[in-house]
């Protein structure tokens, strides 16, 4: 059987196979070599300035004419922190971020890291995504600026991540931009849902990066089930065909993988960190808050370790990674996997081999048809 699904016509796509939005890794080159392979390529630009963005976009039409998607993140929380005055603000933020600082310096001591100067922050931009020194991404203007861009550039998809489009709704629909949404439950699905999405992502706990706390084989279904008739990918934990198989009996209409491309030639990460990848196993991986202060799924180390023994609570976005990315950009400078192998979901235990984009999503295509063959 041909794999094809309602989503391909909506996407204009070959197969229901969507690029995860890999900040850092997942750059124009990855996501045109998805797209030319029949699937949906999706920029990963969580942390691209808009100057940035709009170089990236321009690139991935050159590299191809099939259409792509852009991910960025919209998290609730700052946009909370932006409507409140600054009087407002909790009382103990100095205190805290000073026993932050603290905590990150003794570490990096310990461990013989030293602190980037500006100039090898700038030389690491797109490798993990540290910024220059100071510099804080997360910001309300920075969400704006991200999404004029989007708008201004007319992409066929886009899809928010940490929170809600709704705001652009009207102004992406008016372009033909499809509008995608990733969510951890079934409420937030069927509130999202409300605001005009074109496609719910329903990423579960087996996902890498920021996820939810529901594990990918009861979210998907109880989502399905939520939103109706409007399309679901499925998310987390899905490295192979049989994967893709899996969440489309589970009523999805396609998969939307990340972890299984960050072992790909097109992948923009360290050789470290995609050796990483394939070494890996279904154990490798924890969610902490030491990265954004969000939950995200990372690969173990010595930085989530420790953050796990100090018990320290987060900061909010976009304040804790304040602490974590002079810490993250020094152990790349070291080439230190041991403390930044990167960020990866629980399927790369089935991920053994380096191989261009493209023929990892023949391999999931083929897996995908041979498993529903067989059912």
């Amino acid at each position: 059987m041909k794999l094809k699904t309602n989503i391909c016509e909506l996407l204009g796509i070959d197969y229901p196979i969507v690029l995860g939005g890999m900040g850092g890794a997942g750059t124009p080159a990855l996501a045109a070599a998805v797209s030319k392979a029949g699937g949906l390529g999706v920029l990963g630009a969580a942390d691209c300035g808009a100057v940035e963005l709009r170089e990236n976009i321009a690139e991935v039409r050159r590299l191809t004419d099939k259409p792509f998607g852009v991910n960025t993140l919209l998290p609730a929380s700052v946009r909370r922190q932006a409507r409140q005055a600054d009087g407002e603000r909790a009382p103990t933020l100095e205190e805290r971020l000073a026993a932050h600082h603290k905590f990150a310096r003794e570490f990096m001591e310990r461990e013989g890291l030293c602190e980037p100067t500006v100039e090898q922050h700038e030389a690491l931009q797109g490798l993990g995504r540290p910024h220059r020194k100071g510099h804080i991404p997360f910001t309300q203007e920075f969400f704006e600026e991200q999404m004029e861009v989007i708008v201004e550039e007319r992409v066929p998809v886009y899809a928010s991540g940490l929170g809600s489009p709704d705001r652009w709704m009207d102004r992406l629909h008016a372009n033909g931009t499809k509008v995608m949404a990733l969510i951890g439950n079934p409420t937030q699905a069927k509130r999202l849902v409300d605001s005009g999405l074109d496609v719910v992502i329903a990423q579960g706990s087996d996902a890498g990066g920021h996820n939810s706390g529901i594990g990918t084989l009861s979210l998907v279904p109880q989502v399905v089930d939520a939103v109706g008739g409007i399309p679901v990918l499925a998310a987390g934990g899905i490295a192979d065909g049989r994967g893709v198989a899996a969440v489309l009996m589970l009523g999805a209409q396609g998969a939307w993988i990340g972890s299984a491309f960050l072992a790909s030639h097109e992948a923009n990460i360290l050789d470290f960190q995609k050796q990483a990848i394939i070494e890996g196993t279904a154990e490798s991986s924890t969610v902490s808050l030491s990265w954004t202060g969000k939950p995200a799924r990372v690969l173990r180390s010595k930085w989530t370790e420790a953050w796990a023994a100090a018990e320290l609570e987060p900061l909010p976005m976009p304040y804790q990674q304040m602490i974590s990315w002079p810490v993250m950009a020094a152990a790349l400078l070291a080439g230190r996997r041991d403390i930044v192998p990167g960020t990866a979901g629980q399927g790369i235990g089935l991920v053994r081999e380096i191989r261009p984009a493209g023929e990892i999503v023949a391999s999931l295509v083929t897996g995908a048809e041979t498993a529903l063959l067989v059912k």
